[in-house]
């Protein structure tokens, strides 16, 4: 019962000790800001991102949370109708092939400028 009160006091304690033996540092912008090699930081320009790997991205993403649902399902196979189990299984694919192919023919898959 005393256990509590106990711990709670020597954690107290050995914060306040931190607090009073830490070294007081002034902040400055530069050295708490990121490093980064061969970027000037006290400049304030965006370069543009290119669409294109924005957009190949977003496919990555699609297809691994593809696979992220289906892994699940294939585990669950033995105990489940197989017939149900398959009509979803392609219907999934179908609808993901099906944008693919729709990505492909608008040219998002085109690395050619």
């Amino acid at each position: 019962m005393l256990f509590v009160p106990l711990v709670m006091v020597v954690m107290l304690v050995v914060l306040g000790v931190s607090i009073i033996l830490s070294k007081k540092v002034k902040l400055n912008r530069e050295k708490s800001s990121p490093f980064e090699c061969g970027f000037d930081s006290n400049s304030n320009f965006r370069l543009p991102f290119s669409l294109r790997f924005f957009l190949i991205t977003i496919i990555f993403l699609i297809f691994d949370v593809e696979i992220v649902m289906l892994l699940p399902a294939i585990y669950s196979l033995p105990k489940s109708i197989l017939i149900y189990w398959s009509s979803v299984f392609f219907l999934f694919l179908l609808i993901l092939l099906l944008g693919l192919f729709h990505e492909w023919k608008q040219g998002a898959l085109n690395w050619a400028f």
